[in-house]
């Protein structure tokens, strides 16, 4: 059936314009995907991978002959000028929070001519939130958390996951740096700025290797902090929580949740028994 709105052969050049157009039922209009894409799972059988995220396989792309290309941030510029050079449409966007998520979400909806489809699966995705947002407000304690993004050098959390984090139940210990879109500007130079901090539940999501919680308790100093002491060291993949897309608003969210719900709830029991420990105010 021929299209009449928008444009039929889409490249994707990371993970969330193609769930988003599966989601929304427009996959038949990707002809190439990052090959970085996990979700849905069935785009990698189904479609040709062109991209890394800092590179990409222009002859490749060119090849599909692709009416609109769709990047994310200005990590991809470079892609995007040698496809413009060409003579491709490109959009990159950068949206960095969990409204831009959900208006990037309408964008693109309305950009292949399904805008009511788009607006409707949104709503979905914000019933989810606010479902995880009511649970988190009827808890007894809200932990500090710290999300590492990268270790070497550490790097905290964007500023999606730090609003995730926040809706979930926590306290995010680094609100200032995951304001900063790039994540130069989200080292923490001096790691005993986090022994400080005092978190009493870590996450980490380092984007392309496995989350080590052995290394992370042995760094110096670390002993002392709250979650290292009590074992609240948690992994949340890197694919549901560091694309800026439906699985962080979705999946994501809810493996946060999931662990600062139990943590509460053992904090309560805890102060139940007898005098709580002493922890920042």
């Amino acid at each position: 059936m021929p299209y009449d709105i928008g444009p039929r052969r889409i490249v994707c050049l990371t993970e969330e314009p193609t769930e988003v157009l599966y989601a929304l039922g427009e996959q038949e209009r990707i002809v190439g995907i990052s090959g970085f894409t996990v979700r849905p799972p069935r785009a990698r059988k189904e479609k040709p991978k062109v991209s890394a995220f800092t590179s990409a396989k222009i002859g490749e792309i060119l090849a599909l002959e692709p009416d609109f290309v769709i990047g994310f941030s200005d990590i991809q510029a470079e892609i995007a000028r040698e496809l413009i050079a060409a003579g491709v449409e490109v959009w990159i966007s950068n949206h960095r929070s969990v409204a831009g998520i959900l208006d990037y979400i309408r964008r693109l909806g309305a950009l292949v001519g399904v805008p009511r489809r788009a607006e409707e699966y949104v709503h979905q995705v914000m019933m989810h939130l606010d479902s995880i947002e009511r649970a988190a407000v009827a808890l007894p304690k809200r932990p500090l958390v710290y999300f590492e993004e990268w270790d070497e050098p550490l790097i905290t959390g964007i500023r999606w996951v730090a609003e995730l984090v926040r809706i979930a139940g926590g306290d995010d210990v680094f609100p200032e740096r995951s304001a900063m879109p790039l994540a130069r500007d989200r080292i923490i130079a001096d790691p005993g700025e986090v022994v400080r901090e005092a978190p009493d539940i870590i996450f980490g999501s380092w984007c392309g290797k496995k989350f080590r919680r052995d290394r992370v308790a042995a760094r110096p100093g670390w002993s002392a902090i709250p979650a290292v002491r009590d074992g609240e060291l948690h992994e949340i993949k890197s694919p549901i929580i560091l694309q800026p897309g439906p699985a962080a608003l979705l999946d994501g969210i809810t493996a946060l949740h999931t662990v600062i719900a139990r943590w509460s709830h053992a904090y309560a029991e805890r102060a139940a028994r007898g005098p709580s420990r002493k922890r920042r105010s």
